[in-house]
């Protein structure tokens, strides 16, 4: 028999209560976020031990913002539709329990029925971390990028400015992207360094694919005194891809997550941005 928690809603009823979880992910070993048939995706691992947590019938879950392979996660958030009642602490321990070790939910949260991960996050935000060496990365290998030459700060922080406010991105935007218009609203862009180690955040709307490993390559280029800080500006205006830089790898991006109105009582972040470098 269920105990009151573990209480099942009416089988005829509609699926009405809504769960959101705050997922941290190493992305090094998977296909990216969204499920794909090679079953070797986050979303397709964090639904299967959803599915075996709840024990009654598949559980299917929304992302707050898709990453690429490769592509960490520090506060991915997900909704779905349960039709079970648990606390919010045994929606995290019980997942856990089902799943890898380089996924991990951090919190859960019962949220009204009219939430949505991805529609009602008004921005999204991600870092870099590039290792500054001679000397490739090791013990971080597939944790962060790597360049070899010195990088200048200034002239990335002046290129950077040229990226603020509502541009059309088109030029850094992937072949493949499917979003429906290139213009977005890049609200943030911070450089700092720490050792060896260069930190790049950026928040914005909404980003397109692959638009932050093809900023990051025109930062580096920048940077290294390949190309001048006002390159930048020609780079945006042109609006072709063929302008910028090759895509940088993707080893270094962590999704940030994404921030929702403050009535809806999401966290922020997770304990993973501790670990964070740079």
């Amino acid at each position: 028999m269920l105990s009151t928690s573990d209480r099942l809603i009416d089988a005829r009823a509609p699926l009405t209560t809504r769960m959101a979880l705050g997922v941290s992910y190493n992305g090094s070993a998977y296909d990216g976020w969204q499920s794909q048939l090679s079953g070797r995706t986050v979303q397709d691992e964090l639904e299967r031990a959803l599915t075996r947590f709840i024990a009654h019938g598949p559980i299917r879950t929304l992302c707050a913002g898709r990453t690429d392979a490769g592509v960490h996660g520090l506060m991915q958030v997900v909704h779905f539709d349960s039709p079970v009642v648990r606390p919010d602490h045994a929606w995290m321990r019980g997942t856990n329990s089902f799943l890898p070790h380089d996924i991990a939910v951090h919190w859960a949260r019962q949220v009204p029925a009219h939430f949505h991960a991805r529609a009602n996050a008004v921005a999204r935000r991600y870092a870099y971390v590039l290792l500054e060496s001679p000397v490739r990365p090791s013990v971080d290998a597939g944790r962060v990028g790597w360049v070899f030459r010195p990088m200048a700060l200034e002239p990335m922080q002046e290129a950077a400015q040229a990226l603020l406010g509502e541009h059309d991105f088109t030029s850094f935007r992937a072949a493949q992207c499917q979003a429906h218009s290139p213009v977005k609203q890049l609200r943030r862009i911070s450089i700092t360094r720490r050792g060896a180690y260069w930190r790049f955040e950026f928040e914005a709307s909404a980003f397109l694919h692959h638009m932050i490993r093809n900023i990051m390559g025109c930062l580096i280029a920048i940077g290294n005194g390949n190309h001048p800080a006002s390159w930048m500006t020609e780079v945006l205006h042109a609006r072709s891809r063929d302008a910028a830089a090759p895509t940088f790898s993707p080893d270094g991006l962590y999704f940030l997550g994404p921030l929702y109105d403050e009535s809806l009582g999401i966290p922020t972040q997770t304990a993973a941005f501790d670990w964070l470098p740079g």
